[in-house]
């Protein structure tokens, strides 16, 4: 959370509002899509797949799709104020990947195997895909305004 005080200083502003435009791009905005529709699915699939007896599996693709679902919204509407969480993503695709022999209760099958590998696999790639574009973002801007000679120089 940021202080009162912190919320005045420029560099602080200006690190937000970097994030911000690079959260606005259509690559970006393609990507926190992607893993919104992922970590819907994610919730969801189980009735879809029909594994909703499987009780572990069920509650824990329901709870991590929707944090990835949030996770994604809110990197789409403020990644400004959200880039500091928005590591948790791949984290989660790689738990939904291995969650089927992590989980216990009945042994996985081969639906929840493949539902789990793919959706966290693109939960993962995009995740991590959207931290990538935001620190190369990050370093093209802070290297165009060192280039211009902007004051202020290194963060």
């Amino acid at each position: 959370m940021v202080q009162p005080g912190l919320a005045r200083r420029p560099d602080v502003t200006e690190l937000r509002q970097t994030y911000d435009r690079a959260g606005s791009t259509a690559p970006a905005q393609v990507m926190d899509a992607v893993t919104l529709l992922a970590g819907l699915y994610l919730a969801i699939s189980p009735w879809i797949v029909g594994f909703t007896g499987f009780g572990g599996l069920t509650v824990n693709n329901l709870i991590v799709g929707l944090v990835v679902t949030a996770l994604a919204l809110s990197c789409a509407s403020a990644f400004g104020r959200t880039y500091g969480v928005s590591w948790v993503t791949p984290v989660l695709g790689v738990w939904a990947i291995i969650a089927p022999w992590v989980i216990r209760g009945q042994p996985a099958t081969t639906a929840t195997i493949w539902n789990n590998v793919v959706t966290g696999a693109i939960i993962f790639l995009f995740g991590l895909g959207a931290l990538a574009f935001a620190a190369n973002y990050r370093q093209h801007e802070h290297g165009r305004r060192r280039g211009v000679g902007a004051p202020g120089g290194e963060w």
